[in-house]
């Protein structure tokens, strides 16, 4: 294709892209997802100050009692920070009643829906284009008296530019004279490839070169990203995403994914706060319930951990396989996975990490214990590390320093938990008894006790905590849980096995413990 500058030379690239978040809106269409209004304005609030984006989608007008509450709570935030013209809302060509509702939430901008192919409009509304022109402007007139911005969508506009231009040409010969900011050119149904998207896109670009068209892509062939890209290489000024490619069907193209090509492979410009884009995918993740898949670009778990041994070996020579997508740029770092593909160069990466010096044959013997537990696929963390090596070299090390004596669990029906706890830190024992949402919260709240009442110590914060079977397990397997905590500016991750949850969070719990009382030595 040649490089950035010649593809520049040939295309239209806008010296600036606007990034359009319709998380709000279009991604609450995922199957399964739907937002409080406390966590709309969580994310909008976020979307907005800390990622900022250009505008954010936030609602579909007339939906709901609960949109209406989250449009408000959201417009009000928006007012405050001076950013109340970055909101919008969808409405819909129904005369007078999207336009009020949207006004009524204080909202500003309407995103009016009409029809952008000749058979949505003929077999939905059952009207001839003038008639849809008409009911169109007439909304249109109606939000101006309410000093409301429009933009308008051309819902199925890439079948109607394959089966039917005459019409999208006929719509926008009218439309484009009216009060209308932007024209929004979705691929509703996602059956676009990017060599369609660039002659499409370049067709409107060419006979409207003073419009503005905002490009909406779906992934229905996993060609989302591609599609957004190629409608900016066409003249496209604003494109629409989705954190996490959240969206129905099979998504949207997704925010992370969508800024780093425009910036890395393209030189566009864009308003996003690359450094939270991590912390915006997790809020999200967290609020939908649909897990982001551990190898999803820029924002999966695994993405900055590399696990062949060979790997580690370039980076510690030169960085050789290291490319622009550096964690860091993320607010992440990059990882070395202890598997049976590590090998002694990712092994001594992480060795480093802990401070731990082995003899050439020591290192040997615990990489020949790493590739024993991955051929078993059993997960190594690097706060698992001290310990296998304890265990493999029998050394005479230390007994731990925070031991668990006892503990009691209780549980009743219609009553909250309630555990005792016993424990030893070097060398003096402590009790504490408190109550929790579940049997694990109570414990770790008797924990917090005994290390602030008696120790005077912070104890770390919870930051995710994860419970799943050993791969090739039964539902009576083994029970492994992965707790991760934050100390500080530090991250811990450690990991409990157990025929029990509880138990294996536990053993999760106090390996933490054991790993911050050496540290403090």
């Amino acid at each position: 294709m040649g490089t950035p500058e010649q593809i520049k030379a040939y295309t239209r690239i806008p010296p600036f892209i606007e990034i359009m978040d319709s998380t709000l809106r279009d991604g609450e269409q995922t199957s399964g997802v739907s937002f409080l209004p406390h966590e709309k304005l969580m994310i909008a609030r976020m979307l907005l100050s800390d990622i900022n984006v250009d505008r954010v989608e936030v609602a579909s007008a007339r939906v709901s009692d609960g949109e209406r509450d989250a449009v408000k709570m959201i417009c009000r935030y928006a007012q405050q920070i001076g950013k109340l013209e970055k909101v919008e809302v969808l409405g819909f060509v129904d005369g007078r009643q999207s336009v009020d509702w949207i006004a009524e939430c204080g909202c500003k901008v309407v995103n009016l829906l009409a029809k952008g192919s000749l058979k949505h409009c003929s077999r939905q509304l059952h009207k001839t284009v003038n008639e849809h022109i008409s009911d169109i402007i007439d909304v249109v007139d109606y939000a101006g008296t309410k000093q409301m911005t429009v933009n308008l969508y051309l819902e199925d506009w890439s079948n109607g530019m394959k089966d039917s231009p005459e019409y999208v040409y006929g719509m926008l010969d009218v439309l484009t004279t009216r009060n209308i900011k932007r024209f929004m050119l979705p691929d509703t149904l996602g059956v676009l490839n990017p060599l369609q998207v660039i002659e499409y896109m370049r067709k409107m670009v060419k006979r409207y070169p003073s419009v503005h068209f905002d490009f909406h892509a779906h992934n229905d062939y996993d060609l989302a990203v591609s599609n957004s890209l190629a409608a900016v290489l066409s003249g496209a000024k604003a494109l629409h995403v989705t954190v996490n490619g959240l969206g129905e069907r099979c998504g949207n193209a997704p925010l992370s994914s969508v800024q780093v090509i425009l910036k890395d492979q393209f030189h566009a410009k864009t308003s996003i706060r690359e450094d939270r884009l991590n912390d915006i995918s997790r809020l999200v993740e967290g609020y939908s319930g649909i897990a982001v898949a551990p190898n999803q670009p820029i924002v999966g778990e695994n993405v900055f951990t590399q696990v062949a041994g060979v790997h580690a070996d370039g980076d510690n020579k030169a960085n050789l396989y290291s490319n622009a997508l550096v964690p860091e740029r993320f607010g992440r770092k990059r990882e070395y996975a202890l598997g049976k593909t590590s090998g002694k160069a990712n092994i001594d990466r992480n060795l480093q990490e802990l401070g731990l010096e082995l003899t050439p044959e020591q290192a040997r013997r615990v990489t020949q214990r790493i590739t024993e537990l991955g051929d078993r696929k059993e997960i190594v963390t690097q706060e698992d590390l001290p310990f296998i090596v304890s265990d493999v070299l029998k050394h005479n090390v230390p007994e731990d320093k925070v031991k668990l004596i006892s503990y009691m669990v209780s549980s009743a029906y219609g009553l909250k938990p309630i555990a005792s706890v016993k424990v030893e830190i070097n060398g003096k024992q402590y009790e504490a008894d408190a109550m929790g949402d579940g049997q694990y919260d109570a414990f770790v709240k008797a924990l917090r006790k005994i290390y602030k009442n008696n120790l005077e110590c912070s104890f770390p914060i919870l930051e995710n905590y994860s419970v799943t079977i050993p791969p090739g397990g039964r539902t009576d397997a083994l029970v492994q849980t992965v707790i991760t905590w934050r100390s500080g500016d530090k991250t811990i991750k450690t990991r409990g096995l157990d025929a029990d949850q509880t138990e294996a969070a536990i053993k999760a719990t106090f390996k933490m413990l054991n790993i911050l009382e050496e540290q403090r030595c």
